[in-house]
């Protein structure tokens, strides 16, 4: 790509954000620092909402402030309005994080922004207040900028800003879904930027269109009144853990494939490829293990349900003693692919379970929550305008932007298409695989935040003129 473009202030756009490389670093350690931790941890969760709150409106958005919501988390909401005849863009990102203290394998401080072999390591440091420092770069371009555009009055050039950072996103975002049903005036606007996916690599810009959605299960198995010994009662006696092992064994073939009685697990992946090669890397998987052969990895991970045990309540090794289990339980997450109704997968994993329980063992199956799948209309303005945006920022062509798919789930997003059908919504971001998200180490590759902001400036610059 030549160093000049089409595209309407790009090449000052990408210059402002180069030069906030020191601030970019300096806000992601105080975003860092901050173990907000929703339900566990309420006053760094409240230290992170007012550091946000701050943050926002020293960019220029206009009442940052957050909305009471029905968990008790901290979202907060800002808008800076449209000049006339312009547009609104939302900007989506969140501030609470996964635990980390009891997390074993770091090899640093997870609330200490680390850097080490060029990248910075930190609990949040991509999912997902990486993404939150890049909205912040993005904007401080946008107004640097400003001046220049056709609308010079205009803190932004023109483009209006709705701000919505949620902070109850890690423990299933219920506050942030009741707002969305009981104010969507908070959420209006012509297209929403969700940043918290990411690239399919380092330095390969990327949209993404398509979430399973996910469905959170318990699963208690009972046989007995009290634990017996194992040497007096062992055989006859029905092993409450043994049965529960055997029930959560049949949901899954041996090759890995889900085998859900009536749950169709057979749909195929046309976009671009997840290889087994970079899947085993960035995995971790172990050497000479072998993936799950079902499907290739695009399938399994991205287009087909598929099922994880989480947890399972048992005696642990330190603690057995020889007797036989009168009780167990398993949490299960079940993701669902779009196009595929989640309550529906719900009722058909406990049917399935029912009917394939030991000895008649008695089981229980407790609902925990449900999110729906998400599935992009990449045929608008707003797909295609960040598509030229990114190409630009990467030094890429348009047809080298990748359109992938994520196995994970942002439940907000079918929230969001239900309550605004017309706005259209893009995923993207600064979690590609290396950043290892929830686990230990997590970490960001400082050049793929300066990018993912330099996107967006580019975008929201040249959306500002599509209405």
């Amino acid at each position: 790509m030549t160093e000049s473009s089409p595209l309407t202030g790009a090449d000052q756009l990408r210059d402002h954000i180069a030069h906030q490389s020191d601030r970019i670093k300096a806000d992601l350690t105080k975003a860092v620092s901050f173990p907000s931790i929703f339900g566990t941890k309420p006053e760094s969760c409240e230290a992170s909402a007012a550091w946000v709150q701050q943050a926002f409106t020293e960019v220029g958005i206009n009442d940052v402030h957050v909305e009471d919501a029905v968990d008790g988390s901290l979202p907060l909401f800002g808008f800076t309005a449209p000049a006339d005849g312009c547009p609104t863009v939302l900007l989506y990102c969140h501030h609470d994080v996964q635990p980390a203290d009891d997390q074993p394998g770091w090899d640093t401080n997870p609330w200490e922004l680390t850097e080490k072999n060029g990248r910075w390591y930190g609990r949040g440091s991509a999912d997902d207040k990486g993404n939150l420092v890049a909205h912040l770069a993005a904007l401080r371009a946008l107004r640097e900028w400003a001046p220049q555009s056709r609308h010079p009055e205009h803190p932004f050039g023109g483009i209006g800003i709705r701000l919505v950072v949620e902070g109850s996103e890690e423990a299933g975002g219920e506050g942030l879904e009741t707002l969305v049903e009981k104010r969507p005036d908070l959420f209006a606007a012509d297209a929403i930027l969700i940043a918290d996916t990411g690239n399919v690599a380092v330095v390969v810009p990327t949209i993404n269109i398509s979430l399973r959605g996910v469905v959170s299960l318990k699963v208690t198995v009972k046989t007995l009144r009290s634990p017996i010994h194992s040497g007096q009662y062992g055989g006859p006696a029905p092993d409450a853990l043994y049965a529960l092992v055997h029930m959560l064994a049949g949901l899954r073939d041996a090759q890995g494939g889900l085998t859900i009685d009536g749950l169709d697990a057979s749909q195929t992946w046309d976009g671009v490829q997840y290889t087994p090669e970079e899947f085993a890397a960035d995995a971790g998987v172990l050497d000479g293990v072998e993936l799950c052969s079902a499907g290739t990895p695009s399938e399994l991970a991205w287009a087909r349900p598929t099922l994880t045990i989480t947890g399972i309540d048992a005696a642990s090794t330190a603690h057995s003693i020889n007797a036989v289990p009168a009780e167990a339980a398993a949490m299960l997450n079940l993701r669902v692919p779009p196009k595929m109704d989640v309550h529906e997968a719900e009722q058909k994993l406990i049917a399935h379970l029912q009917n394939h329980r030991p000895w008649n063992a008695q089981v229980e199956c407790e609902p925990m929550g449900t999110g729906e799948p998400y599935l992009a209309d990449i045929s608008g303005s707003a797909h295609q305008g960040m598509q030229q945006a990114l190409a630009f920022a990467y030094g890429k062509s348009v047809d080298e932007v990748a359109l992938s798919a994520d196995g994970g789930s942002i439940p907000l997003c079918a929230a969001l298409k239900a309550t605004h059908p017309d706005t259209q919504l893009v995923l993207f971001g600064v979690e590609e695989p290396i950043c290892g998200i929830h686990g230990p180490n997590e970490s960001v590759d400082p050049t793929e935040i300066t990018a993912i902001a330099t996107a967006e400036a580019i975008f929201l610059a040249n959306f500002a003129k599509k209405q």
